[in-house]
């Protein structure tokens, strides 16, 4: 009978070991190149930046601005340019609805933020945003100077100067509205006239949850989306079921924004998992911080951080610092 037991007991442990190994197996990623090989996300193009821990829900980034190190303003023709001439691989941009049903590019909901105007985006008509300073209210030394007042006038692109400028370049769009009027836009003015070549360059995310992301769903099915509530949806039925190598069908056709120091915990990270996303046309991101404030790979030190081998994207602020 102890025989037996022990017989038993051994099996047992046999098959838990070889589980165990099948399963590390199908999630390790030791067997990929160490080379560093990873691709360049550009944050708002090439932009001023600023303390991140000194940032809340109200707060103006341009006022708490870094003393200038390079002349550009987020958001605008240049600062995109600088970004892919520097080596981004994606540029990231903010969208309003205009008075005129145009989208322009810019983030914040208040204009004297950034510019000399008042109100709100929508409040106006594309060619009337055009006369605004967009580096207006930018200050480092609390509002003793203003550093790029007089120099953003007409700076505030629309969206179609940016796909006129950059035909073969890929986007990340940030929805800063988020409601229907605005997504509809977007894909009836927009995105619909691309050719499905163009479309495969172009994301689209929001913060909350869009109104308007089943509306692109349902007119390009291979469109990549992202909010915050389809990321975290997926992601806990990933955990459920990834060491199988199963991936859910609602981590098909995402951008995933992932802070480093929680994708560590998914199954195959990093380059197992990259693949997989990659299978179903799903891009990964890494961020710094907890992917709260957009905090990205901004130094050299920085990017000590991130895995050796790493062959997703990083997200970051300074493009112009990391790809030296």
């Amino acid at each position: 009978m102890q025989k037996r037991k022990g017989k038993r007991t051994y099996i047992i442990f046999g098959v838990l070991t070889l589980l165990v190994v099948m399963v590390w197996m199908n999630n390790t990623s030791l067997f990929y190149s160490k080379d560093t090989n990873y691709k360049i996300l550009a944050h708002r193009g090439l932009a001023q930046t600023f303390d991140i821990s000194k940032v809340e829900y109200d707060t103006n980034t341009a006022d708490i601005i870094y003393p200038p190190e390079h002349p550009y303003l987020e958001n605008t023709m240049p600062s995109m340019k600088a970004a892919f001439d520097n080596g981004a691989d994606v540029v990231e941009l903010d969208i309003k609805l205009t008075k005129d049903h145009q989208l322009a590019v810019f983030h914040d909901f208040a204009l004297e933020y950034r510019t000399n105007g008042k109100g709100e985006v929508k409040d106006y008509l594309m060619n009337e945003l055009k006369k605004l300073d967009v580096g207006y209210r930018y200050t480092a030394d609390n509002g003793e100077s203003f550093p790029f007042r007089g120099k953003g006038i007409g700076m505030m692109p629309s969206l179609d100067e940016v796909f006129a400028a950059f035909p073969n370049k890929e986007f990340l769009i940030h929805d800063k509205d988020g409601d229907m009027e605005t997504t509809k836009v977007l894909w009836d003015s927009y995105l619909s006239k691309m050719s499905k070549k163009q479309l495969d360059k172009i994301t689209v995310y929001n913060d909350g949850d869009s109104e308007g992301f089943d509306y692109l769903r349902s007119k390009h099915a291979e469109l990549k989306l992202l909010t915050k509530t389809m990321m975290i949806n997926a992601l806990l039925k990933y955990e459920l079921l990834g060491w199988t190598g199963y991936i859910p069908k609602e981590l098909h056709n995402m951008e995933l924004h992932l802070p480093l120091k929680y994708a560590k915990y998914l199954w195959g990270w990093p380059n197992k998992f990259i693949d997989r996303m990659e299978s179903v046309n799903t891009r990964v991101v890494i961020v710094e911080g907890n992917g709260k404030w957009s905090e990205g790979f901004d130094t050299k030190e920085s990017l000590e951080k991130i895995p050796e081998g790493y062959q997703g994207y990083i997200w970051t602020n300074r493009v112009d610092k990391v790809t030296k």
